[in-house]
C-alpha cells in the first residue's frame, strides 16, 4: 500500500507539473503572439494608406487644364496624338501620355541690335555685332529692329525644328542686312524706314512658309537708325532739318496756292461770263441790224424815191444833232437847199418874225 500511494502521488505531481508547464507555455505563446499581431495590423494600415495615396496621385495625373492663351500637345508613348484647346482634359497616367502646353495666343518679341536692360540709365544695351550694317551706297549705319511673332503651329514648333526662335532670329538678321544693303543711307536714316520694314516682313514671311518652323511673323519695326559717328549724326540732323524746312515752305506755298486759285478761278469765270455776254450782245445787235436792213430794203423795193429821201434826211440828222435844218424846195431845176440857219445866227440877234423887216 505504501508504494502504491507513493506512485500515485508521484503521478499526480507529474500531471500537475505537466499542466503547469503547459499553462506556462501557453502564457508565453500568448505573450509572444500579441506584439506580432499589432505589427501585422499596423503594416496592413500602412499599405492601405500608401495604396490610397498612390491611387489619389495617379488620379490627379489623369487631368490637366489649358488656359485661353494656350494649346496643349498630347503625346502617347512619344507620338503626337492630339492637340487640345482651352479647358479641362483627361490623359492616361504613369507616363503613357504626356502634355506639352504652348502659348499660341501671345505675341513674343525679338530684339535685334539692342537688349532691354532696366539696370542701365538708358534702359537698354546696344549689341554692336547686330546693329552695324552697310547700306547700298557703302555707308555704315547702326539699325535696331523690334520684331513681334507668335506660334502658329504648336506641333511643328515643338518637334519640327531645334530652337525655332534662334532660326527665326537668324533669318530676320539675314533679310534685314539684305534689304539695308540695297538701300541708300538717306532712306535708311530718314523717310525710307517704312519701305524697309515692309520689305523685310514680306521676305521673312515667304521664307517661313518654306522652312515651316511653326512660327508666324506679326510685325517688323525699325526701333532706331543712326550714323556711326557724332559728326555724321550732326550732318544728317542738318540735312533732316533742311528737308523739314523745305517741306514747310512747300506746304506754305501750297496753302497760298489753294487760297489764290479760287479767287483767280472766280475772276476767270467772271471774265468768261462777260465775254459771253458781249459776244451775245454783238450777235443780237448784228441780228437787229440785219433785220432793220431787210425791213428797209423791203421798203426801198416798194418805194425807192421816198425811202432814199428819208434815208438822206436821217443821215443829215445824225450828222448834225441838235441843229434845226430848213429845206428849200423852191429852187430851180428841182434842187433842194438845206440851210442850218440857227447855227449861223447870233444868240443876241432876235429872230425875225413876220412883218419885221430887220
Amino acid at each position: 500500500m505504501g508504494k502504491t500511494d507513493d506512485i500515485f502521488e508521484k503521478s499526480v505531481d507529474t500531471e500537475e507539473e505537466t499542466v503547469f508547464h503547459e499553462e506556462k507555455k501557453g502564457r508565453k505563446g500568448r505573450a509572444m503572439k500579441t506584439p506580432g499581431s499589432a505589427a501585422k495590423k499596423a503594416g496592413r494600415i500602412t499599405v492601405l494608406i500608401m495604396s490610397a495615396l498612390l491611387v489619389i496621385g495617379i488620379a490627379t495625373t489623369c487631368w490637366y487644364t489649358v488656359d485661353d492663351k494656350q494649346q496643349a500637345v498630347v503625346t502617347t508613348f512619344g507620338a503626337v496624338t492630339d492637340v487640345t484647346e482651352a479647358g479641362v482634359h483627361f490623359k492616361l497616367p504613369l507616363g503613357i501620355q504626356k502634355v506639352e502646353k504652348v502659348n499660341v495666343n501671345v505675341y513674343q518679341k525679338i530684339e535685334l541690335g539692342y537688349r532691354t536692360d532696366q539696370t542701365t540709365d538708358e534702359g537698354y544695351e546696344i549689341i554692336e555685332s547686330e546693329t552695324k550694317m552697310i547700306t547700298g551706297d557703302y555707308n555704315i549705319v547702326n539699325v535696331e529692329f523690334f520684331v513681334e511673332y507668335k506660334i502658329s503651329d504648336p506641333v511643328t514648333y515643338l518637334y519640327g525644328s531645334y530652337e525655332p526662335e534662334l532660326v527665326l532670329k537668324n533669318l530676320i538678321q539675314s533679310q534685314v542686312r539684305n534689304v539695308v544693303g540695297s538701300t541708300a543711307v538717306d532712306d535708311v536714316l530718314t523717310d525710307g524706314k517704312e519701305s524697309i520694314q515692309m520689305q523685310v516682313k514680306e521676305l521673312v514671311t515667304d521664307v517661313l512658309q518654306d522652312y515651316d518652323i511653326g512660327l508666324a511673323l506679326v510685325d517688323v519695326k525699325i526701333q532706331d537708325s543712326d550714323p556711326p559717328t557724332q559728326d555724321v549724326i550732326e550732318a544728317f540732323k542738318a540735312v533732316e532739318t533742311a528737308k523739314q524746312q523745305a517741306e514747310t515752305v512747300v506746304n506754305e506755298a501750297k496753302a497760298y496756292q489753294n487760297a489764290q486759285i479760287p479767287d483767280a478761278q472766280a475772276q476767270a469765270d467772271q471774265l468768261t461770263q462777260n465775254a459771253e455776254y458781249l459776244k451775245q450782245a454783238r450777235i443780237n445787235e448784228a441780228l437787229e441790224q440785219v433785220a432793220m436792213f431787210n425791213a428797209m430794203y423791203e421798203q426801198y423795193r416798194l418805194n425807192p424815191e421816198i425811202t432814199r429821201s428819208r434815208m438822206y434826211y436821217e443821215a443829215i440828222s445824225e450828222a448834225l444833232p441838235g441843229v434845226k435844218i430848213y429845206i428849200d424846195t423852191t429852187g430851180g431845176d428841182s434842187v433842194e437847199m438845206m440851210l442850218p440857219l440857227e447855227s449861223f445866227a447870233d444868240a443876241t440877234t432876235p429872230v425875225p418874225t413876220a412883218g419885221n423887216e430887220s
